[in-house]
């Protein structure tokens, strides 16, 4: 029942709006011919096979030892190129704010906007792609919360915004493997299930939470009966293994773009220049890592008495947006190259009996009838190794190339991947007990309600394994984005870019246009979604001028028109069809031949 619902419905608006018969022609007789049979596509979700390394044989001591050795570096290589990996992330959501911190401020400023639901959760989406970081946004909004100029009715769909612009991080990580066309299909699944399972559990709880604030009320009781203490700061691992090195390229003072958003900000640079003062100046006040300048106080130190600190771009004549486009190009390049490296090196050490055993302890489940325990188990997982990393978004960019390698099932990934949004929330549940007195209960109120968000949306798309839409929609784009591959970059650019653009738009015209405009899209996209439901399953329902889209002109009804115009206007072969090479089976192994036999 779930594969055939899988089939029928559209990941996306646009794409259901664009490509409703495609899988209609093919059934009609083009499927010898297309690139993407219908058999491929539904039985391409399998694992792939597992190479055969051949018989163990007999090897010299010498052999051994060379084996260990090149087993030895090629583990080294794989944690080596993690760790750039990891860095690179770290340095990219510097560049990002960099770009894009000024901006977000002045978004923030917007007052009489973000009373509009709509408006708000675009403006958390917009300024989480703005930053690159789900954590700086969430201290934004705590920032002015505290500072009485936001509500917190009015920061609940911001922090909605910020759960969906984080998943930017993955999908941007998936198109690095869209070389091969098994990877791609594999890892940009896993890449939307995450923002499609972000964007379905907003569409239901944003007009919940305008009618009843379900989520304010449910934040708003538990402090009431809960006695807060401020408690310690989250472990930071993740941090004290990247800061050597991303400190020595480049350091921010995060604080800046909160001050922006609450009308305290300057014109210096985000860029630290000095990270502390002398032991007689610095007594009494935080250290450099601290949320403020070490050097701030009572009387300015004197130039001499600080500390300067000793990083790439310490004393720069360029501008912040300039060193912004120098660290996002720098990181895009070193995180494209480590993702290769690690992609190549999964593949050669998950080989044979490695391969077998690694995907048996992921993609385990329990015994019957305990088997629905294992996809909880996962989301405990995922909640664990987020928690530790202290970045949802680094979890979920690590998942995604094993995905793509065939190391983790989409299925198994899933609920990895809310355990990850759960992680996320207690982890900044935790840092918020350690905000100041003053701002101890904002913070703490806007940590749990983006915790009820998550939560929430795992009662919706997990709990009944019938409503796990993600899982098909996901699969559906998967085949959608390895047969044109440049539908993965209109969907960065229309899911992050310009349908909050448009939306943003449509609320600064007011509530009536946002409704005239808005509420006609959501009932066409709705109607055809039904349409091609019914076409599938119950085609008698339907008058004879709806049972097929053929009466359609042809760019309305399939991609391939527009494929050959992106292909033809694309340089190169970024955004080309990857080649199908079609694999002849030794006789042996034909699938006529394999059933004969008699095992």
């Amino acid at each position: 029942m779930l594969n055939s619902f899988a089939g029928s419905l559209v990941p996306h608006p646009a794409l259901a709006m664009i490509d409703l018969v495609d899988s209609n022609l093919r059934n009609a007789g083009t499927s010898s011919s297309a690139p993407v049979s219908e058999e491929d596509s539904t039985g391409s979700w399998t694992l792939p096979q597992v190479k055969d390394t051949g018989q163990l044989k007999e090897f010299s001591m010498a052999a051994g030892m060379h084996r260990a050795v090149i087993g030895f570096l090629k583990a080294c290589g794989l944690l080596g190129s993690l760790y750039f990996f990891i860095c690179s992330l770290d340095i990219l959501s510097s560049g990002f704010q960099l770009l894009g911190s000024r901006t977000a401020g002045d978004i923030f400023k917007g007052n009489v906007v973000l009373s509009n639901p709509v408006a708000g959760l675009v403006i958390g989406v917009l300024v989480t792609v703005l930053v690159q970081s789900s954590s700086t946004s969430s201290s934004i909004v705590v920032s002015m919360v505290a500072a009485k100029l936001l509500t917190v009715q009015a920061s609940v769909p911001i922090i909605m915004g910020v759960n969906v612009g984080t998943s930017i991080t993955s999908t941007l990580v998936s198109i690095a493997q869209s070389g091969d066309r098994e990877e791609f299909r594999r890892a940009f699944s896993g890449s939307a299930v995450h923002g499609i399972f972000n964007w379905l559990t907003v569409l239901v709880l944003l007009p919940l939470e305008s009618v009843v604030a379900l989520l304010q009320r449910l934040s708003a009781l538990l402090l009431g009966v809960a006695h807060l203490q401020p408690g310690a700061q989250a472990p930071d691992i993740l941090k004290a293994l990247t800061k050597p090195l991303t400190h020595l390229i480049v350091q921010l003072d995060s604080s800046l773009i909160a001050s922006s958003a609450t009308g305290n900000a300057t014109n210096s640079s985000l860029i630290k220049q000095w990270c502390g003062c002398s032991r007689e100046t610095n007594q009494g006040h935080s250290n450099a890592s601290g949320a403020f300048n070490p050097c701030t106080g009572k009387g300015s130190p004197a130039a001499e008495d600080k500390l300067p600190c000793h990083h790439l771009f310490v004393g720069s004549t360029l501008a912040d947006p300039a060193v912004g486009c120098i660290l996002l190009a720098g990181s895009l390049l070193v995180l494209s190259v480590c993702l290769v490296l690690i992609v190549k090196v999964l593949s050669s050490v998950l080989r044979g009996w490695v391969a077998q055993a690694v995907r048996t302890v992921i993609n385990a489940d329990f015994p019957f009838p305990c088997g629905w325990l294992s996809g909880y188990l996962a989301i405990l997982v995922g909640a664990g190794m987020t928690f530790l990393l202290q970045s949802s978004s680094v979890f979920t960019a690590a998942i995604v190339p094993l995905m793509g390698v065939g190391a983790i099932s989409l299925d198994r990934a899933y609920p990895l991947l809310l355990g990850s949004n759960i992680g996320t929330t207690t982890t900044a549940l935790l840092a918020a007990l350690a905000s100041p007195a003053d701002m101890l209960l904002f913070a703490v109120q806007v940590a749990l309600i983006h915790f009820f968000f998550n939560l929430a949306g795992i009662l919706l798309w997990y709990i009944v394994p019938v409503l796990r839409l993600p899982i098909p929609l996901a699969k559906r784009f998967g085949d959608l984005t390895a047969r044109y591959r440049w539908v993965a970059v209109v969907y960065l650019l229309f899911t992050f870019l310009l349908l909050p653009l448009a939306g943003f738009g449509l609320s600064l015209a007011g509530n009536t246009v946002l409704a005239a405009v808005g509420a006609p899209l959501v009932g066409l996209v709705l109607l055809l979604i039904l349409v091609n439901v019914l076409q599938r399953r119950r085609p008698s329902w339907l008058p004879h001028s709806l049972r097929s889209w053929a009466w359609l002109p042809l760019c309305l009804r399939s991609l391939e028109p527009w494929d050959h115009l992106v292909t033809h206007c694309c340089p190169g072969l970024a955004c080309r069809r990857p080649q199908t090479a079609t694999k002849e089976a030794p006789c042996c192994e034909t699938p006529k031949v394999l059933a004969s036999q008699q095992f």
